[in-house]
């Protein structure tokens, strides 16, 4: 399975998550919020063949930190994943929308500098403002929209702008993520839980639990589980192919 946006060092017990994610032979995409959170996380899963750290500044945290953008643009040299990052423009964060937006075009721009990257990228309340920017880019990164939530005019813009999506079992609950998730080119879905953050009832869903996604997508799709599995994995190492990046051991 493949948890493309999970902050595994957020977790209650953070160890015992990545001991049982490497037993289990998930593939993680471990975001983080911070720089200095990227340099914990290596620490963290040093040795972890099927865990890739990407380095963030997630965008709550921009009015306060914004200026740490500089030391993720130099961090960006160690990792093909960079995540997460983003805007947010709901209310508690609206007003930092403006620093917000110099910090993920400065990200954007540093990404085509090293010749693109894989951008987990958060858009809660601004999804036309994070599609402006990611249209001012070369088209060397892929935009990975995680959770996404903007109306389906918003999703098409997207889809032609080739952006990817990562959908989990959170966002699927709703009949909106459902059918959002349905207008996803089959070609351009992965899965996610952004745990601990993403939930199941009253527990945090684990990075194993992106499997969750799996029926429920096969259900929108009039599909067999097994073979939505098979391509999710499918679109994974083509996305690694596409962009010439490293593929899952």
């Amino acid at each position: 399975m493949i948890d493309m946006h999970c902050h595994i060092d957020l977790y209650q017990h953070p160890g015992r998550v990545i001991a049982e994610a490497d037993k289990r032979g998930t593939y993680v995409v471990a975001v983080t919020t911070t720089p200095k959170a990227f340099l914990g996380n290596l620490r963290l899963t040093e040795g972890r063949k099927r865990i890739r750290v990407a380095v963030g500044l997630h965008p709550e945290l921009v009015a306060e930190r914004h200026r740490e953008v500089d030391d993720v643009c130099k961090l960006m040299s160690q990792t093909k994943y960079v995540g997460e990052i983003g805007m947010d423009g709901s209310p508690p964060y609206s007003g930092s929308i403006g620093l917000q937006k110099n910090v993920f075009l400065s990200i954007l721009k540093r990404a085509d500098e090293l010749g693109g990257k894989i951008l987990s990228v958060h858009s809660r309340g601004a999804p036309t403002a994070v599609l402006d920017c990611i249209g001012q880019t070369t088209g060397k990164s892929v935009p990975i929209l995680h959770w996404f939530s903007g109306n389906m005019k918003e999703m098409q813009r997207a889809i032609d702008m080739g952006c990817w999506f990562s959908v989990g079992p959170a966002m699927l609950k709703s009949r909106k993520g459902r059918e959002l998730a349905n207008a996803i080119p089959r070609s351009r879905i992965l899965t996610e839980t952004d745990g601990p953050f993403g939930t199941s009832g009253d527990s945090p869903l684990m990075p194993w639990d992106a499997e969750m996604a799996i029926p429920v997508i096969a259900d929108l799709w009039g599909a067999a589980p097994a073979d939505v599995a098979g391509l999710i994995r499918a679109n994974f190492r083509d996305l690694l192919k596409t962009t010439e990046l490293e593929a899952a051991q």
